[in-house]
């Protein structure tokens, strides 16, 4: 059993961790969750023995293993499965043991341990889990110094799941995953067969390979049965009663509050007054959960529908050598409505269609036809190392709207959540969830048909991942989509797209059947596989698709009066604060009559504010109401 008891725990003055407590079953598989910045790494950290805690303590069975994913990539001249069969220091050991041994009972003790730990089959077992990994039977003989640093990133988190350590640390282990080796990652922790501790934003894997969820948010520890949608539920309930509970307390203390203060000097009821100041004393405080303002993240609707297609392609093929294309006889049409997925195994040219759709490369043949005035706007991982570290946020989004008021830049540093004073922090000294969002603001800043998100969420948490959800599913413009997050795809995919064996092909199936496919080892399906056999619950669930983007195009105009109200609030709101700040500044006294105008200005701005309210709360009902 790993028992947390009473641990505080501060990292650069900050406390994160206060009295948190846990106690975590041999053999159980929990998901550690909470918002970025809440101390779930430094927990990790603390139980390694990384770092100290100010008080409480950390038990650990003393014969258990620790087992986590490496900090830094392996690089080393062994293949792959030489490096992932290193992770079993036992084994290597006795191996080493046994070429030198010579006393017959030692070496009979040594086979004999062997045979235990299954070094024999091991190497089968490396084998597999690199091939669940995306890893070829050809890529695993290859020397790991060859491979780029996210699948050299593969191969640790392979050779931490091959020690089968007896208390397993992850922490967002799918980062350097595509959706297949996600899936794959998902069923293998779900059979893991010791303790593990694994830190992720990724609903579903919560939800299939983990049976409890240990949260961590204000410095404690809450530990739930189940799931991660077991546990959302849970809370909420919670949170309702501790509502509740709060608010009956604080009646009672009003209560007991008035009568000490009524009766505290009279004489005859000195005594009660004294009794009910003991019960004040001792009423335990019930604290009511705290809503975390999680900001919102916007995508400014582009400013004319366009006709579709907005974007068709016709025999294209695509590549960076000619002579060796990634994708041949692509047919494909966008319409200005549409949510994609594209799905595929990394490596057969999901990220070279994102870059042919964002005209980042030109096609080696075929003909690519765009509407007129196409916007696009392109979000990838690798533009995270494009930002500029010494600049603020500010001066980011100023470079792409360099003739804009200064009001104005300001009120969109604010729509991508990062209003006053923190549109001037640097970008050095953001979190990765803080970049992500300020790259996704750059990249659909000037409100673009089509926007293209290539593995959106790494850095996100799941309040982050919701926000993100959200804004998509009210878009009005067309999104392609890859990600390892399969909550965002079944949340916003309306249309699949598989991208495998040098082409794309619609995929009718739903995310279900394209979990099957990976986990009976199609990593990577053949071409007629995008033909899914059409089924009748796949048809039906093809026409809810196609009825989702029906309705997203007739609320269309309602979308838009209500971002235009929203903006003309803001505007008000601005307004009546920049009067109230004239009159509060001694006006009246130095100019009456400017006074007079100001106050029918404000007079007049806050009317039109309250009649903007009310239209705004009618729509956004009506659009709500509408949503299917």
């Amino acid at each position: 059993m790993l028992i947390i008891d009473d641990l505080a725990l501060s990292i650069a003055g900050k406390r994160l961790l206060d009295g948190a407590s846990a106690h975590l079953a041999a053999g159980a598989r929990v998901g550690l969750v909470g918002r970025n910045g809440t101390g779930k790494t430094s927990l990790f950290r603390a139980i390694c023995g990384d770092i100290s805690a100010e008080s409480g303590s950390i038990q650990i069975p003393p014969r258990w293993s620790i087992g986590r994913l490496a900090q830094e990539a392996p690089d080393g001249p062994e293949n792959l499965v030489e490096t992932v069969l290193k992770a079993d220091v036992e084994r290597s050991r006795l191996l080493a043991e046994a070429e030198s041994a010579r006393d017959p009972h030692r070496i009979a003790e040594i086979q004999t341990r062997l045979s235990d730990i299954g070094a024999h089959s091991a190497p089968a077992r490396a084998a597999a889990i690199l091939a669940g990994l995306g890893f070829s039977h050809v890529d695993q003989q290859r020397p790991c110094a060859e491979f780029s640093g996210g699948w050299r990133m593969r191969v640790a988190l392979a050779s931490v799941l091959f020690s089968q350590a007896d208390l397993l640390l992850l922490d967002e282990p799918t980062n350097y995953l595509d959706l297949e080796g996600t899936l794959w990652l998902e069923d293998h922790l779900a059979r893991y067969p010791r303790t593990l501790l694994v830190i992720s934003h990724d609903r579903d894997l919560l939800d299939n390979a983990v049976d409890n969820i240990l949260h961590l948010e204000h410095g404690k520890l809450s530990l739930y049965r189940g799931g991660y949608s077991s546990f959302a539920r849970q809370r909420q309930e919670r949170q309702v009663l501790d509502a509740k509970a709060a608010a009956k307390q604080e009646l009672e203390r009003k209560r007991l509050q008035a009568f000490v203060d009524r009766f505290r000097a009279k004489a005859s009821k000195a005594r009660q007054a004294q009794s009910r100041m003991k019960m004040l004393a001792r009423l335990e405080p019930v604290s009511a959960a705290l809503s975390d303002n999680v900001p919102r993240i916007e995508f400014p609707s582009p400013p004319r529908a366009l006709s579709p297609p907005i974007i068709a392609l016709d025999g294209v093929v695509a590549g960076y050598v000619p002579d060796a294309p990634v994708l041949r006889n692509v047919n494909l049409r966008i319409d200005p409505d549409d949510r994609i997925a594209l799905l595929g195994a990394n490596g057969n040219g999901k990220s070279t269609l994102a870059k042919l759709f964002a005209q980042r490369l030109s096609p080696l043949a075929g003909r690519v036809t765009c509407a007129d005035k196409l916007g696009v706007g392109y979000f990838a991982q690798h533009q995270l190392d494009e930002l500029k570290e010494s600049q603020s946020v500010y001066q980011h989004i100023r470079a792409l709207m360099p003739e804009a008021a200064e009001a104005k830049v300001r009120a969109r540093a604010g729509a991508i959540g990062f209003s006053g004073t923190a549109a001037d922090k640097e970008v050095g000294t953001l979190s990765g969830g803080e970049k992500a969002r300020l790259l996704l603001g750059l990249s659909t800043l000037h409100a673009p048909h089509l926007v293209i998100l290539d593995e959106p969420t790494n850095h996100l948490d799941i309040d982050a991942r919701a926000a993100l959800i959200e804004t998509l599913n009210g878009f009005s413009g067309a999104a392609i989509l890859v990600s390892h997050d399969r909550h965002l795809l079944e949340a916003c995919a309306d249309r699949l797209w598989l991208v495998a064996e040098g082409t794309v092909t619609p995929f009718d199936g739903d995310l279900d059947d394209y979990r099957r496919l990976v986990l009976s080892g199609a990593i990577e399906p053949k071409p007629e596989l995008g033909a899914y056999k059409q089924t009748e619950a796949n048809a039906g669930r093809a026409e809810q698709r196609r009825n989702a983007a029906r309705v997203r195009a007739e609320l269309a105009p309602l979308k838009r009066k209500i971002s235009n109200a929203e903006q003309a609030m803001s505007r008000l709101n601005a307004e009546i604060a920049r009067c109230d700040a004239l009159l509060g500044n001694g006006l009246f006294a130095r100019d009456p009559a400017q006074a007079a105008a100001v106050s029918k200005q404000r007079a007049a701005a806050a009317t039109a504010l309250a009649e903007l309210e009310d239209e705004w709360l009618t729509d956004s009902a009506a659009y709500e109401a509408a949503l299917p």
